[in-house]
């Protein structure tokens, strides 16, 4: 693997078969840990850990790349509405300072209280190593969920990819 076959989330090492999109300034990539089906993030090219440190046209491509990956999240997942959210600083929540963008499809009653996922968004941290029918999401404790294979992730980075070529 070469540094050109990655990108930086962070001190992460993002590889190339993680990352179903990319423009000048901006790419989304599979999540490691997701807490939803299709949990992913957008992420700014260069690190910088603040929207307010992104140059106008980084911040303005960042948020159409967002726009961008619902509509393929949604031709994926046939969900009503996404939660998208930012913790923009640590004191916000942030735990890899680097401005990145959670989208989270959601479903009408897909959890108890609509609240929870941003509870669950705040203990969300990356580890050090790197249908149509409508269904309740089950948010699983942190200590319950599992980090994806690079094969699991790849293979998901790559349905996306197709969504997004038909959404261009």
């Amino acid at each position: 693997m070469t540094a050109a076959d990655t990108m930086l989330f962070g001190r992460f090492k993002i590889l190339a078969s993680q990352i179903f999109h990319k423009t000048e300034h901006s790419f989304a990539l599979v999540n490691l840990r997701p807490l939803v089906p299709g949990h992913v993030l957008v992420v700014s090219n260069r690190i910088a850990p603040l929207l307010d440190d992104l140059h106008d046209h980084e911040y303005d491509d960042l948020w159409k790349t967002v726009r961008k990956v619902q509509r393929a999240l949604k031709t994926k997942y046939n969900c009503d509405a996404f939660n998208v959210a930012v913790q923009d600083g640590e004191s916000a929540g942030q735990s890899v300072p680097h401005v990145h963008i959670h989208i989270l499809p959601r479903y009408r009653g897909d959890l108890k209280r609509n609240d929870d996922i941003y509870d669950q968004l705040e203990m969300w941290a990356p580890r050090e190593e790197d249908s149509q029918k409508k269904k309740r999401l089950e948010v699983p404790d942190d200590s319950e969920r599992r980090d994806r294979t690079l094969e699991e992730m790849a293979e998901e980075a790559s349905i996306y990819q197709s969504l997004m070529k038909q959404s261009e």
